[in-house]
């Protein structure tokens, strides 16, 4: 399959841009889905993938998928991704970066940047070099830095919702909450959860994450291999994914899957599977926003204080997810792209009948937001 076949199997996006600077080994793709709500964003994934094909679908996928998170979020956000090929481990170097943030620069705003797998925090102070259209950079440069305690701040304020459906209380206290995976995210989460009052059980591949888990929290462990099929109230799937699976989907022992992993659903059929067997998902791209609106406050002029505050929203979208499954009669996965494309639906067509709030050229991140 070519290149223009992927990209038309993919959605309709609407651009896809090839960098290539063999002098520093850039290889990279970025790729704009959307941006009827505004900018296009999206973090920056740096990964040694088989193929330039693998990295394609990845990119595609990827930005589509943030054109949904951003609009259930409720921001004035479009979706975009991008991908470098390359080794995070031994290919690294500022050249590398400076040169896809010349790439970066080239597109005028569409697209923003951040960090995402396989990038640092130190990745994007090198881009910012290049170009001011990049989030997620060192405090010292005013910008919001790490973003893992507020995607798990907004996972919590997620898992609370879907508490308060399934249980009629939103109180964590007692419950009992199995956390697979102790990366950024999943760590912090914990941390949330304990102060809550929760019952927590981990899993990890890594040990050292396992035991520091366990001498600071006191929480139970289990294998990596048993992790989802632990009984539980709830189920928060924190590492790889398309976790919910053929093989997997009997194997839960819990009311509610919510976490912080993309692409929790193996397929859309296990979202409808998961409603027959009467547990409860919360969508990962609605529950997973908090990072996203951390960036969106960074972009507004950076406040921890109000990104917190922002993430707290993740509650009420999480809520509003599950009345339109009540209302349409649909699985919970598909209420929420319903929630998503309404919203890109109307606020596009906005735009379109008022193009002068849009048409004009920006130079700065604030200029944007600001305006």
């Amino acid at each position: 399959m070519g290149p223009f076949e992927m990209i038309e199997k993919h959605g309709d996006h609407e651009t896809v841009l090839f960098c290539h600077d063999k002098n520093v080994g850039l290889k990279a793709i970025i790729a704009i889905h959307n941006t009827a709500l505004g900018p296009a964003l999206g973090g920056t994934r740096m990964w040694n993938y088989k193929t330039e094909e693998d990295a394609l679908t990845d990119v595609l996928r990827l930005s589509k998928g943030m054109t949904y998170k951003a609009s259930a979020a409720g921001l004035n956000l479009g979706g975009g991704k991008a991908v470098i090929i390359g080794d995070p481990k031994t290919q690294k170097s500022e050249g590398l970066f400076r040169a896809f943030g010349q790439y970066v620069n080239s597109l005028n705003g569409k697209y923003i940047t951040a960090e995402d797998v396989g990038t640092t925090v130190n990745d994007m102070e090198n881009i910012y070099m290049e170009t001011p259209w990049v989030t997620g950079i060192p405090k010292a440069f005013g910008g919001s830095g790490d973003p893992s305690p507020y995607t798990a701040h907004g996972v919590l304020m997620g898992i609370k919702a879907a508490a308060s459906e399934k249980f009629g209380t939103d109180s964590l206290k007692g419950m009992r909450v199995a956390v697979q995976g102790l990366g950024n995210v999943g760590s912090n989460l914990v941390k949330y959860l304990v102060e809550e009052g929760a019952k927590v059980i981990v899993s990890d591949i890594d040990q050292t994450r396992v035991k520091m888990a366990h001498d600071i929290y006191k929480v139970e462990i289990v294998a990596p291999d048993q992790i989802l099929g632990v009984e539980c109230d709830i189920q928060a799937p924190c590492a790889m994914g398309a976790i919910i699976n053929d093989e997997t989907i009997l194997k839960f022992k819990c009311k509610v899957i919510a976490g912080g992993a993309n692409n929790q659903l193996a397929e859309a059929r296990h979202g409808d599977q998961l409603r027959e067997l009467g547990i409860l998902y919360a969508p990962d791209y609605v529950v997973n926003a908090g990072g996203l609106m951390n960036v969106f406050v960074e972009l507004e002029g950076y406040s921890p204080e109000r990104a917190f505050d922002k993430t707290k929203k993740v509650y009420d979208n999480v809520k509003k997810v599950f009345e339109i499954a009540k209302r349409d009669h649909i699985g919970s996965h598909t209420a929420a792209d319903r929630l998503a494309e309404e919203r890109i639906k109307t606020i596009g067509a906005l735009k379109q009948k008022h193009p002068g709030k849009t048409s004009r050229s920006f130079t700065t991140l604030k200029e944007v937001f600001n305006r």
